[in-house]
C-alpha cells in the first residue's frame, strides 16, 4: 500500500532553531509563507526586487535576497521549473531543498549536494493559502530524494504539515513519479480530452444544435465541474444516483462502447518521450531559442477574432451574464 502520511506523522518541533526559508514570492510562495507563519513558525522570504518583494513586506516579511538564500537551513524553491537551475546560491550541506514540482530534480537539472525533498501541493497557489484558511487543507505529493543528514523525512513533513499539506493526506511519491504525473496529465490526458470536446462538439453540429448550446453542455453551464465535485466527495457510484434513471441506464449501458478505440498505443509513445527525458531536452532547447514554437501555439488559439467570439459568449451566457457579477 502506498503511504500516506497525516498530520500525526510530523512534529514542528524538528525544525526548532533552523531558518526556513522561502524562495520566490508568487501564488505559491506566498501562499507557503503566510501559512508557515501562521502555524508557528518564522520563515525568511528570499526574493528579487520587484513588485513581489512590495508584496511580501506588505505582508510583514523582512524580505532578504536571493543571494542569500544560503544561510537558510530548509530552503522551499517556489520559483519556475527553469529558474531553479539558475538561482545565485549554493545550499549549505546540512540544509534541506524542498521542491513543490519534481520536474528538475526527476531529470537531472538540479543536484544540490544536500537533503533534497518533494512537497507538491495538489492545488493552485492561492488555494492552497485559502483552504489552509478554511482549515481543510489540500492533497499533497511528499517524498525524500536525498538524505543526507538522517533528518530529511522529519523536516519535509514537517514543512507539509506547516503549510497544510497533510490534513486531507500526503502521498508518498518520488520526484520522478510527481513529474512523470503531472508532464503527462499536460501532455495526454488534456490533449486527449480537447480531441474528445471537439469531435463531440463537431457531431452535435451536425445535429443542427446550437453551438452556444454545446458549449453549455461541455463547461459554460458549470454543470461538470460541479459533477466532477460530486465525483470528489462522493464516488463515482454514489454521484450517479443524482442522476435521472434514462441517464444512468444511457452512461452505463455505453460505457465500453469506445473499447476499440486504440488510445492506450498513443498514450504510452507520448509517456515514454517524458520518462525518457526527450521532453526535457525538447523543452529546454524551446527555452534557449526563445520560446518560438510556443509563441506561435499560443496565438494560434488567441486570435482575436476567435476571443472576441468567446467573449460574446460569455457575456451572454454563464456566470458573466449576471448583472452586477464580477468573475474571480
Amino acid at each position: 500500500m502506498t503511504t500516506i502520511f497525516r498530520d500525526t506523522d510530523a512534529d514542528l518541533g524538528t525544525l526548532d532553531g533552523q531558518v526556513v526559508g522561502v524562495v520566490g514570492y508568487g501564488n505559491q510562495g506566498r501562499s507557503w509563507a503566510l501559512n508557515l507563519r501562521d502555524s508557528g513558525l518564522d520563515p525568511r522570504v528570499y526574493i528579487r526586487g520587484d513588485e513581489t518583494r512590495d508584496q511580501a513586506e506588505s505582508d510583514g516579511f523582512a524580505a532578504g535576497s536571493l543571494e542569500d538564500a544560503g544561510e537558510a537551513d530548509v530552503l522551499c524553491l517556489l520559483v519556475p521549473d527553469d529558474a531553479i537551475p539558475s538561482l545565485p546560491f549554493t545550499p549549505k550541506p546540512d540544509a534541506l531543498v524542498i521542491v513543490a514540482s519534481g520536474y528538475t530534480v526527476a531529470f537531472n537539472r538540479y543536484t544540490p549536494d544536500c537533503d533534497i525533498a518533494l512537497v507538491a501541493p495538489r492545488m493552485i497557489g492561492p488555494e492552497v493559502r485559502t483552504t489552509y484558511e478554511e482549515g481543510i487543507g489540500f492533497i499533497t505529493g511528499v517524498g525524500v530524494e536525498q538524505d543526507r543528514t538522517g533528518t530529511a523525512l522529519a523536516r519535509t513533513l514537517a514543512v507539509a504539515s506547516a503549510i497544510g499539506g497533510l490534513r486531507q493526506g500526503g502521498i508518498e511519491l518520488s520526484a520522478r513519479q510527481e513529474a512523470v504525473l503531472d508532464l503527462a496529465v499536460e501532455q495526454v490526458l488534456s490533449p486527449a480530452l480537447r480531441r474528445v470536446n471537439l469531435g463531440f462538439t463537431q457531431v452535435m453540429a451536425e445535429q443542427g444544435i446550437p453551438i452556444e448550446a454545446i458549449l453549455c453542455e461541455l463547461f459554460l453551464s458549470g454543470e461538470v465541474e460541479r459533477t466532477f465535485r460530486r465525483l470528489r466527495l462522493e464516488g463515482y457510484a454514489a454521484q450517479l444516483q443524482h442522476h435521472s434513471p434514462v441517464s444512468r441506464y444511457g452512461q452505463l449501458s455505453r460505457a465500453n462502447e469506445f473499447d476499440g478505440v486504440d488510445i492506450l498505443t498513443d498514450m504510452r509513445r507520448l509517456v515514454e518521450k517524458i520518462t525518457d527525458g526527450s521532453f526535457a531536452d525538447e523543452w529546454d532547447a524551446e527555452r534557449d531559442s526563445g520560446h518560438p514554437t510556443l509563441a506561435r501555439l499560443e496565438g494560434e488559439i488567441s486570435s482575436g477574432e476567435f476571443e472576441q467570439w468567446e467573449e460574446q459568449i460569455r457575456g451572454r451566457l454563464g456566470e458573466t451574464s449576471v448583472a452586477g457579477h464580477t468573475p474571480a
